[in-house]
């Protein structure tokens, strides 16, 4: 059997006298859409910052692999090389979206790529392909404020996708939205990574995006209290 993409082993985490995690275990298979569930304060995104390399747990493990490189132990990377992990191989969308209003849609998706050292012509022919696929062609040159929520989400995915990013984490993407743009980001979030054989890790409140996602996890007082699969 194949390696799951990601794996966490007895994580736990606390914030001062306050336990976020206690003892989290969780793989994720290469291919699967994992929405992970709580309430408030349950300790869900915390569970997500600590698998994305953000958030250093105070003990457990978290082992990466990649589709065609060797395993890595992200919680025995130091601060630089977790930064250069979350650069080159994660992507992520967050509620707000934390796109930079100054920049205009391609702007702010081509710099995921030139961060990484791609020239900026090439960065912005294939931005400008990812806004396309995402029906945004004709946005290009708009900047953020000049967008909807939605089409704003979608630049974030495009953004996190431009890189070729294995592994998507998504906190809360539609949290901000009405259902009927919340569907239409789902389907656009979807269809960018497990549509593409890549893997989705979403946080979220709304049954309904969940239910979107071949499996479920529900976080109680930083533990993993059950999981469904989708029908």
């Amino acid at each position: 059997m194949n390696a799951p993409v990601i794996h966490a082993q007895s994580l736990t985490k606390a914030f001062g006298a306050t336990t976020a995690l206690a003892g989290v275990d969780l793989a994720v298979q290469r291919g699967e859409s994992v929405a992970i569930m709580g309430a408030s304060g349950s300790g869900k995104t915390t569970l997500l910052h600590v698998l994305a390399g953000i958030t250093a747990p105070d003990a457990g493990r978290v082992v990466f692999t990649p589709a065609s490189a060797p395993a890595t132990e992200i919680t025995g990377l130091g601060e630089s090389a977790r930064s250069r992990l979350r650069r080159e191989s994660f992507g992520f969308v967050f509620q707000q979206g934390l796109l930079i209003p100054e920049l205009t849609a391609i702007e702010n998706v081509a710099l995921a790529l030139m961060i990484n050292g791609t020239p900026r012509k090439a960065s912005i022919e294939h931005a400008a392909g990812w806004l396309a696929s995402l029906g945004l062609a004709g946005m290009e040159d708009r900047r953020i404020g000049e967008l909807s929520g939605g089409q704003a989400q979608r630049v974030a995915i495009a953004r996190a996708q431009v890189t070729g990013a294995e592994l998507v984490f998504a906190d809360e993407p539609t949290g901000a939205l009405d259902s009927h743009t919340s569907a239409e980001v789902m389907d656009a979030l979807l269809w960018s990574t497990t549509g593409q054989g890549r893997t989705l890790v979403v946080v979220t409140h709304d049954a309904t995006v969940a239910a979107r996602c071949s499996r479920t996890v529900h976080v109680k007082d930083g533990r993993i209290t059950n999981a469904e699969v989708a029908a």
